[in-house]
């Protein structure tokens, strides 16, 4: 009886363990700052339908909020324990790890996959470093001027290709009582949109980011040139006045009441305004002021990457190439309403202002991301302060770069 006990015993224990062995999955772990509601569960379900199709991996996402992630990330990358993904933004804010040697190279995953021929060619700008991949970009937005095509078509004005022609319709809609750019500035990032786009357009991406990287000093003189064009429209008073006193959403209010016809701002604008004016909203591309610069956009993008030390680096691949994906990319986008990289995804997917922005990126030589993006956050603050500094005392320039310099290269060398 007891020897028949032991055997019974036994057996279970067999099936038991066995049945744990066979249930023994590979963990994939990711860490994402997508905190908020609705990209949080589109990472759910990207992450369901790559289990679904690889059964034999468990992928478990650990969900910190955006200023917390930033601080911890450091610590993660820097850790013998990492996870094995991580969310990221493209620009200097990918480049300072992976810089670091905290990043693992990926090249080989671009090539698999032919990421070349699959993302607009812009976006190896800004996922390679030294000719290697590290960083695997996921969805985007464009920067551009917006404007009234109501008002456009009021005083018979086209979309103006360069700066000369730009300047001719901020003065038409001057002449006609309109303000031609709106903006606010109690909030400085919208002072450095101009700032980054007269760079692009007169001294091209890749001075702009070595600026940006301190590689370049303030006091260039073709940084200076920057704040000529862009006295110019100080000057002529083309701006709303007292930017100061208005947050950006502030400064869409004249763009949707008529008082002001154009605006430069992220796609996001078509979420600040009323329905009907929304109707009413177009964009170009900002003006070109040199013909051979090539041409450059502001276009954040949010990604992926493998920190160096992750544990299970080859199933991290794995997931980066389903992100990168048509199937991956339809996910996220249809429960966002965000642009996928991916260029197989059809233009039907999305409305005709966005297809119209997505041509315009598929059309474009390379990226930056933002300012306070581009270069370190502490340079970027000191940025935005010089900035709004010229805009108050635009015959301070010299001044003002000196010390903007001083300060940046204080900050680089510490």
């Amino acid at each position: 009886m007891k020897k028949s006990f032991l055997s019974l015993t036994l057996l279970i224990l067999l099936v038991i363990g066995g049945s744990a062995f066979a249930e023994t999955k590979d963990v994939l772990v990711v860490n994402s700052y997508m905190s908020d509601p609705v990209p949080k569960e589109a990472l759910a379900e990207l992450v369901k339908a790559f289990e679904e199709a690889n059964p034999e991996i468990d992928v478990q996402v650990s969900t910190t909020a955006h200023e917390d992630f930033k601080k911890a990330l450091r610590i993660w990358l820097s850790s013998d324990n990492p996870p094995d993904v991580i969310t990221w933004f493209a620009g200097n804010r990918a480049k300072y790890f992976i810089d670091k040697g905290l990043i693992l190279e990926i090249t080989d995953v671009w090539q698999e996959e032919n990421l070349d021929e699959k993302f607009p060619r812009a976006f190896r700008s800004i996922s390679f470093v030294d000719d290697e991949a590290y960083f695997m970009p996921n969805n985007w937005y464009w920067w551009s001027v917006f404007y009234r095509k109501s008002i456009f078509e009021q005083y018979g004005l086209e979309e103006p290709a360069t700066w000369e022609e730009f300047l001719q319709v901020c003065q038409t809609l001057q002449d006609n009582g309109v303000i031609p750019i709106t903006i606010g500035t109690k909030f400085r990032w919208t002072a450095a949109a101009w700032f980054d786009y007269l760079n692009l357009r007169i001294n091209g991406q890749e001075f702009h980011l070595r600026l940006m990287e301190g590689k370049v000093s303030y006091n260039d003189p073709r940084v200076k040139q920057v704040f000529t064009y862009w006295r110019q429209l100080l000057d002529r008073g083309y701006f709303l006045e007292n930017a100061a006193a208005y947050s950006w959403q502030e400064g869409v209010r004249f763009l949707a009441n008529g008082e002001a016809a154009m605006y430069l701002m992220g796609q996001f604008i078509l979420d600040a305004v009323p329905a009907e004016v929304a109707a009413d909203l177009d964009f170009f591309r900002f003006p070109v002021i040199d013909p051979t610069v090539p041409l450059a956009e502001d276009t954040p993008t949010d990604g992926y990457m493998i920190p160096r030390k992750a544990k299970n680096p080859e199933l991290a691949k794995k997931f980066l190439k389903f992100l990168a994906s048509k199937e991956g990319q339809l996910i996220f986008i249809e429960k966002t309403g965000r642009i996928g990289v991916n260029n197989q995804i059809p233009l039907d997917r999305y409305t005709p202002l966005t297809q119209k922005g997505v041509k315009m990126i598929e059309a474009t030589d390379a990226l930056a991301q933002f300012y306070d993006r581009d270069t370190l956050p502490s340079v970027a603050d000191k940025g935005m302060n010089a900035f709004m500094e010229f805009w108050a005392y635009p015959d301070r320039i010299d001044l003002i770069l000196d010390n903007l310099e001083r300060e940046s290269q204080l900050i680089f060398t510490e």
